[in-house]
């Protein structure tokens, strides 16, 4: 790429966590020998929870009347769009079945998954979306018990609008549980609930390498690192509105990289100038993440072209890519590696995040080359199956035998030649 680069990323920050790797092992390997004894240990350790683990039905109930209607109604109308899109989204994608040849038959079955365990992250911010998009992708995929996890925040536990998404979202239980711990207690079936089939949801680095190590007797969405955003613009696009899209995205953390691509350079000067007032009226500690995350991390290329822009967008293979240029409909059909595509200055990725529909668990550190978001796919199992009977015989013995026989495995062209003749 000839990009002229106009700001470069600086140094990436500290590993300030030492060996996550080596830490989680140790984690898991004594969860796996303590159960929930060593679960409420780390519980009471790392994040001083010394309540129940597992909320009541009634508890959980009881949180709605702590929050604001109007706090329900966006919750309501962020689920009510994530869950008609992942309905579209099982639609998209049937059973079937088709005779190939004369008396040889196969087919597709799509099987939900039994259990599924799903991580809502704490920390600095309450993840109200977080849990939706989890949550209400699984229900709707037809997965028969969920169960979600997530760190308390402080003595109070969880927050109310979180587990008022919770409950609306379809959890079966809610277990008041962060990190390693957490997703120990899902994959092991602890706390009454079913061994989990597959582990889903964004986390920090503990959380995303737990993951990673458990991936193998169970399933995961993905192994996720920090978000990441690049906007694509032209002269068209408006440049207080880039820098307030990468200063939403920057937020979340010094290790959130956000990238500017443009073939306009007054856009790009105009963005870098006004990015730090934007990081000045952001309440800390949003601000200090924001500058942090840009300063370390954040990018500014100049173009000469758009097919320059979009191949360089490809090679970034964001998480969030946001197209804010002229002819949407050129930049959606040339576009090909990212998360998920936002087109248009009006369609903020703030959207996404949020309340728009589409899923925000996302591939990040370029894993977008070659894998999408979470959806209801992740949640089913599609499965074959086959039948051949007396007229479908014939040819296919002789070609299964022959390629047997080609590859050196004579019991399998004679297990096939004894059908010959049909059983």
């Amino acid at each position: 790429m000839s990009a002229e680069v106009l700001k470069a990323a600086g140094a990436a920050p500290a590993d300030v966590v030492g060996d996550v790797a080596e830490q989680v092992a140790a984690m898991l390997a004594r969860l796996a020998a303590g159960g929930e004894a060593a679960a409420r240990d780390y519980a009471l350790a790392l994040d001083g929870w010394e309540g129940a683990v597992v909320l009541s039905p009634r508890q959980v109930a009881a949180a709605a009347d702590q929050v604001p209607e109007a706090l329900k109604q966006a919750i309501g109308y962020a689920h009510e769009n994530i869950r008609r899109f992942a309905e579209a989204q099982r639609a998209s994608v049937r059973e079937f079945e088709v005779e190939l040849r004369p008396g040889l038959m196969a087919g597709q079955r799509l099987l939900p998954l039994s259990a599924a365990g799903c991580y809502v992250p704490g920390g600095r911010y309450a993840h109200i979306a977080s849990a939706l998009m989890s949550i209400t992708t699984a229900r709707v995929a037809g997965v028969r018990d969920i169960t979600v996890c997530s760190p308390p925040r402080g003595a109070a536990g969880i927050a109310p609008a979180l587990l008022y998404a919770m409950s609306l979202a379809g959890a079966d239980r809610v277990l008041v549980l962060g990190g390693v711990q957490a997703l120990a207690a899902m994959a092991q079936g602890l706390f009454g609930a079913p061994a989990a089939d597959i582990l889903v949801g964004p986390g920090n680095a503990f959380v995303a390498e737990a993951k990673r190590q458990l991936f193998g007797p169970v399933g995961i969405d993905m192994f996720a690192g920090p978000t990441d955003l690049l906007v694509v613009a032209d002269r068209s696009a408006d440049p207080q509105v880039i820098a307030w899209d990468l200063a939403a995205q920057a937020e979340h953390g010094a290790s959130s990289p956000v990238w500017l691509v443009t073939d306009h350079r007054p856009l790009a000067e105009a963005v870098l100038r006004l990015l730090p007032t934007c990081f000045d009226q952001l309440p800390e500690p949003n601000a200090t993440a924001a500058r942090q995350a840009w300063e370390g991390l954040g990018e500014v290329r100049l173009c000469s072209s758009r097919e320059e822009m979009a191949a360089l967008a490809d090679d970034y293979a964001p998480e969030h890519l946001h197209v804010q240029a002229a002819d949407p409909a050129w930049w959606r059909a040339r576009l090909g590696v990212y998360g998920s595509l936002f087109l248009g200055a009006e369609t903020a990725v703030a959207f996404g995040d949020k309340a728009a529909g589409p899923n925000h668990v996302l591939p990040t550190a370029r894993a977008a080359r070659y894998t999408g978001g979470l959806s209801v796919h992740k949640f089913l199992k599609v499965v074959t199956w086959q039948r051949a009977v007396a007229p479908a015989l014939p040819d296919l013995v002789l070609a299964t035998a022959r390629i047997s026989r080609a590859e050196g495995m004579e019991g399998h062209a004679r297990s096939a030649e004894l059908r010959r003749a049909g059983p």
